[in-house]
């Protein structure tokens, strides 16, 4: 009889099966979405379109919005082909445990090799991070140009800063996960580092700007906040995992558990 741990873990490889051979659907579907939700945008935009510079001005952060993660998925797709065999860092950020390494191809052939299990979680979370936190941003952030105030501008680009980076970093985290980079786990540890600080970046650069409505300064002060409490749930959640899993070491860092004397 088949546990229903056995069911999960197949599922799960299902699952991982079907991320690696599906992202251009995704990505198709992504455009897809993107474009409808920018010309509603763009339709209701807060501030008027005067001038084919306005006009760009509006559309511009849709554009870059829709091909961020388009860019980080050919990017990472060139970098990271299937089935390479890429050598591990020289220096050991991971060091609790007890752990000896195994060659690559020794790895590869474990059982447990592979972001299987547990790790088609994570992978599932960090593509799903990228809609989640689009939609927050659609939603929260009216679009704007340069007939709007100081503030609106501000906001607009910060924001649009924001996700566009962050949802290319977090497909080129979900890529290296998904084709066994070794370089994975220390690389999403510095996309988290590098999403907090730009939260609070975000609210210093806009909390010193001229005019900011009290109303507009605390709705953004809660996605902030908002956005630093996902990641550090995430980090709660997560980091642990990438340092003491079996399949993680086994997978990224090419090693297995000492077995005690």
């Amino acid at each position: 009889m088949v546990t229903f741990k056995a069911k999960l873990y197949r599922k799960s490889v299902s699952a991982v099966a079907w991320l690696d051979g599906g992202m251009p659907k995704i990505i198709m579907g992504w455009v897809a979405f993107i474009v409808v939700a920018g010309i509603l945008r763009t339709s209701f935009s807060a501030s008027p379109i005067t001038s084919g510079v306005s006009l760009f001005q509006t559309v511009l952060p849709y554009m870059l919005l829709g091909l961020s993660p388009v860019a980080a998925y050919w990017i990472a797709d060139q970098l990271f082909p299937r089935g390479l065999l890429m050598q591990q860092p020289e220096i050991r950020l991971s060091r609790i445990g007890k752990w000896r390494s195994v060659d690559v191809l020794v790895a590869r052939a474990n059982p447990i090799f592979g972001p299987t299990g547990m790790m088609a979680s994570l992978l599932i979370g960090m593509l799903l991070n990228v809609p989640v936190r689009s939609l927050e941003f659609l939603a929260a952030v009216p679009a704007m140009n340069g007939n709007a105030p100081l503030w609106g501008q501000v906001l607009f680009a910060v924001t649009t800063f924001d996700v566009v980076v962050m949802n290319f970093l977090y497909i080129l985290c979900f890529m290296a996960a998904l084709r066994c980079v070794p370089w994975f786990p220390r690389f999403l540890f510095v996309v988290w580092g590098f999403d907090i600080s730009a939260q609070l970046f975000m609210a210093h650069v806009v909390a010193g700007t001229t005019g900011l409505p009290v109303g507009v300064g605390e709705a953004l002060g809660n996605l902030l906040q908002g956005n630093m409490q996902k990641v550090m749930i995430s980090m709660a959640i997560w980091l642990p995992y990438l340092i003491l899993s079996e399949r993680v070491n086994l997978t990224y860092r090419s090693r297995v558990a000492l077995n005690p004397a």
